[in-house]
Formats: C-alpha cells, structure tokens, sequence
C-alpha cells in the first residue's frame, strides 16, 4: 500500500532524513519508535507533504511525493499530527463535519461511530473545541482525520499526555481502525503499546531506519532497545 525508498528531508541545512526505506501493507498496523529528534514526526509530514521530501513515496502504486498535502489527502492518506491541529473557534461538531471529504457519501465511519467511542465527545458535541481538555482534543482530531475515511492514516504520539483510561480508548480505537481494513503508521512512545497492537515496527535513530522486524524480533535483540530507545 505505501512504499518509501531512500526518503530524504531537510529543515534549513540540517539533515534531518537521511534514506528511509520503509513499507505498510492494507490493514496493517506499523508502528515507528525511537528517541525524540530522530526524524518520526519528520517522516510522516514529508509522506503527507508537509515537508519536501527527497525520495520515492509510492502510495496504491503512485508516486505521491512532492504532491501538496491536501491532494495526498484526498488520495486516501489521513494524518493526525502530534499536535493536535483543531479548529478551537468551532465546536466539536463542527470540526468533525470538517473532517468530512463529501458529506453526501457515505464512508467507514460516522458521527455516531465517533461518538460511540468517545462518548465525551458527544457530551461536548456543541461545544467550541478550544474548550476541550488537552486529552479530548487529541481525541477530536483522531475522529476528525477518520470521517475523511483514509485507507490508511498516520497517528503521531497519540497517547501523549493522556490519562491512563483514555490511553486504553485510544489503543482500542487503533484496533478498531485496523479491524475495518484500514492501515495504520503509529508513532508512539509507550512501548507496551507499540508492541501490543503491530504487526511489524521499526526503529529510528540519527534519521536512518535501524532496525526493522516484528514485535517478537524485536524483544528478542533487547540490544536494540539498549542503544536506540533507552535514555
């Protein structure tokens, strides 16, 4: 579904990139781990045309890099950046209305699907997103990426700063997204996580891939571990 060869990014002069090679299969989830300020962020906004990338970004067959970001979109790639991108002056429904690539056609998820998952977001369904807690507006911006209905959506840092109960909703909603066929590139910190819910991962470190396997390869070279995600 989506193949990346020798991807390369910059900011400024530094090099951020450095020849990612990395691919996602339908209905698989990925996940991508490493250190802060390895390039995972990076990655993803230079997939979804954020950044400029240098390289081959294959997605469905078709080479997408270098295309503006909401024409990725409409490609079928959804994107849910780690900063929590809402629109505060419109309320929650409205934001989730936005999300909506044509209002008319029915996709793989609806308001009552969103709302079902994350009740409170139906409880705020009238209120101005700019209101919302930290954690809930993480949880908009989800919900708001997947009424687009991307075949497959990027998720960057999805847990951060979330209290335990809704940590445990926002890894049942990625399962659920892989339950509907949809793919899935998770970068995350929480290891249990990260492992829990992959089919495959891999791992960043100085803007190169270096290390690439299933959860059990994974756990089974704690070496990795060691050098490129311990502090």
């Amino acid at each position: 579904m989506l193949e990346v060869k020798n991807l390369n990014a910059y900011y400024g002069r530094s090099h951020i990139l450095q020849g990612v090679n990395l691919e996602i299969q339908e209905g698989e989830i990925v996940s991508l781990l490493g250190r802060n300020g390895v390039g995972r962020s990076t990655t993803c906004k230079a997939i979804m045309g954020l950044v400029v990338p240098q390289g081959t970004v294959k997605y469905q067959g078709e080479d997408i890099a270098g295309l503006p970001a909401h024409a990725i979109a409409h490609k079928g790639i959804g994107y849910v950046p780690e900063d929590r991108w809402i629109f505060p002056a419109l309320t929650v429904l409205q934001n989730l209305q936005l999300g909506q690539k044509n209002a008319k056609q029915k996709g793989r998820w609806s308001f009552e699907d969103m709302y079902e998952m994350f009740p409170i977001l139906y409880e705020r369904s009238n209120l101005r997103a700019g209101l919302l807690s930290g954690g809930e507006q993480q949880m908009l911006t989800m919900c708001r990426t997947l009424m687009g209905d991307p075949d497959l959506v990027m998720i960057d840092e999805p847990t951060e700063g979330l209290a335990p109960n809704n940590v445990a909703l926002v890894k049942n909603l990625i399962s659920e997204i892989a339950a509907r066929k949809i793919s899935v590139l998770l970068v995350e910190q929480k290891l249990t996580i990260a492992l829990k819910i992959a089919n495959r991962l891999y791992v960043m470190g100085h803007g190169q891939i270096v290390f690439e396997g299933t959860p059990q390869e994974f756990q089974d070279n704690p070496e990795v571990r060691k050098e490129w995600l311990e502090v």
